[in-house]
């Protein structure tokens, strides 16, 4: 692991491994969505010292040419590029089918053209949809609760054909629910906190019964080093997982206990998932990742979220995101 590619290096888990690669020495390629502006996302904001040593690439995941361009030269590909949001999923399917399983079939097939030694392709937690048995394992089953997820379990599965019909080393990295700093607001935490921190008093919520595995982003991308570097992780599916949950009620109670104490969660029927795709439970297993590499958690819920709120309290950061409107 020389030289790497990390696509959606742009967004917040990518850009939060692009720095844990560079702090490691390696030669890296970051490709970020092309835009007019010529913005380079989250990657914008790193120290000019560690920005100054990554190569950026501009295109889209769903263009193979302008992939294949992009994994020519590395050894080691991290594939995080994905449309994400799961309400948004809901008015726009098409658009998750042409990035997350397009997109994907791209990276797996210029990889195995130019031979690459490495493949990590970012599932999601979503894939299990709600558990039924916990801790959840790699061996439970996937259920496609909303059009997000469903994309995100063809990619995988695309990603097991790749390593059973061309031997390419592919690990499936699973990380469930991810949170830290540079998270946008279409996620709980920052939704919680950004409003706190901007003074409203009534926080707007959708569902509180649901529980999370929640990870700080620093064990996450630990987690796909750890992985990328071990061999007995190809072909393997592997959650990063905590081993602990927490509802979302409770989380929002700890957030306001922390932040404005005279602060009441509002139930906002728009934030609702559709019943049948709300995923009521999550709580992974980590046995795998930690037999297969040399990965533990660092942070606890209470540190982590620390480090996440001092964050977003520096209003240079806090700015950049719309509060009084509901991200999807």
């Amino acid at each position: 692991m020389n030289k790497v590619l990390v696509t959606g290096a742009d967004g917040f888990i990518g850009s939060h491994l692009v720095e844990k690669l560079i702090q490691e020495g390696k030669k890296v390629k970051a490709f970020v969505f092309y835009n007019s502006y010529n913005n380079w996302g989250w990657l914008d904001n790193l120290p000019s010292d560690t920005l100054k040593e990554i190569e950026i690439i501009t295109g889209d995941i769903r263009d193979y040419k302008r992939v294949n361009e992009a994994v020519k030269g590395v050894d080691t590909v991290f594939h995080l590029a994905a449309l994400i949001s799961i309400p948004y999923s809901y008015y726009s399917p098409e658009s998750y089918i042409d990035t997350n399983i397009k997109g994907t079939l791209n990276i797996l097939e210029a990889s195995r053209i130019n031979d690459i030694q490495k493949v990590l392709v970012t599932s999601t937690s979503e894939v299990y949809g709600t558990a039924i048995y916990v801790p959840i394992n790699e061996k439970h089953p996937k259920q496609g609760q909303s059009p997000y997820s469903a994309s995100k379990i063809g990619a995988d599965a695309l990603a097991e054909s790749y390593y059973r019909s061309f031997n390419l080393p592919v690990a499936i990295v699973r990380p469930f629910n991810t949170y830290g700093p540079r998270q946008s607001a279409r996620a709980i935490i920052p939704t919680i906190i950004t409003q706190l921190l901007s003074g409203i008093k009534n926080i707007k919520l959708g569902s509180l019964k649901p529980t999370r595995d929640l990870v700080f982003v620093k064990d996450t991308v630990n987690g796909f080093y750890e992985i990328a570097k071990s061999e007995k992780t190809n072909g393997q599916e592997i959650n990063i997982a905590t081993g602990n949950e927490i509802s979302i009620g409770d989380l929002a109670n700890k957030l306001i206990n922390i932040i404005s104490k005279d602060a009441i969660i509002e139930s906002d029927k728009t934030r609702l998932r559709p019943l049948k795709s709300e995923v009521e439970r999550l709580l992974g297993s980590n046995n795998k990742i930690m037999e297969l590499t040399s990965w533990k958690p660092e942070y606890n819920l209470d540190e982590g979220l620390k480090k996440t709120i001092d964050w977003f309290s520096d209003k240079n950061n806090l700015n950049m995101y719309k509060t009084g409107i509901y991200n999807v």
